[in-house]
């Protein structure tokens, strides 16, 4: 039998998880000022008081949210080291994040207005866990680099193509799905990854990993 302490946190995970997904529904539907806290626990259908346990404040559940997000975005790269396969690694990467723009595109859409208005709640994580985390990422690539395995470029810039690229399906899905003339399914999320991963790796003088050759 699961020990109590591991069945608390199971629950508050699960909790945690809820509440952020009610959180993402609310903020996108009606901002951050037009959002309360019990209109969150209303959605999540938790008492306003489990918010308030989990995340204190509005705000900290916002900040907690745009985190999650970009904890989505970094995906297996968190992992990646200069001893594994540059083509592998990339493509794995745009797959992931084109993924989360299927999956998640209101949260993009809000993490897009917040930087977009100078991202005056993400200062403090830009300035200290983002900042540490593109200087690993950045590094890994430079070594690649070094090592021949794959084109001189700029990193930064190189990471900067890949958000943009892959955000894009989110942000911008309603002009997407104007000049398509229907919203895209999953058929076309894997056929858009498929010849976003070809574009990128071929400008970085990699090889399509075969499982993103035809998808």
């Amino acid at each position: 039998m699961a020990s109590k302490s591991k069945m608390d946190g199971s629950i508050g995970a699960k909790n945690k998880q809820k509440i952020l997904a009610a959180a993402e529904k609310a903020f996108a539907t009606y901002g951050f000022k037009g959002t309360s806290v019990q209109q969150i626990a209303d959605e999540a259908e938790l008492p306003k008081t489990n918010i308030l346990y989990y995340f204190k404040s509005k705000q900290g559940l916002y900040v907690a949210m745009l985190q999650d997000i970009m904890s989505l975005w970094n995906s297996r790269f968190d992992q990646v080291t200069e001893e594994d396969d540059p083509a592998e690694s990339l493509a794995d990467y745009i797959a992931d994040k084109m993924t989360v723009s299927r999956t998640h595109p209101q949260a993009s859409k809000i993490f897009a207005m917040e930087v977009l208005n100078g991202a005056p709640y993400l200062n403090k994580f830009f300035s200290n866990e983002h900042v540490a985390w593109m200087e690993g990422r950045v590094a890994i690539l430079n070594r690649w680099i070094e090592q021949g395995r794959m084109t001189p470029v700029d990193p930064l810039y190189l990471l900067f193509h890949i958000w943009a690229c892959t955000q894009h399906y989110a942000d911008f899905s309603a002009q997407i799905t104007s000049l398509r003339g229907k919203t895209m399914k999953r058929a076309d999320f894997d056929e858009a990854t498929r010849q976003l991963v070809q574009l990128i790796l071929s400008g970085c003088g990699l090889t399509v990993p075969e499982k993103y050759a035809e998808l």
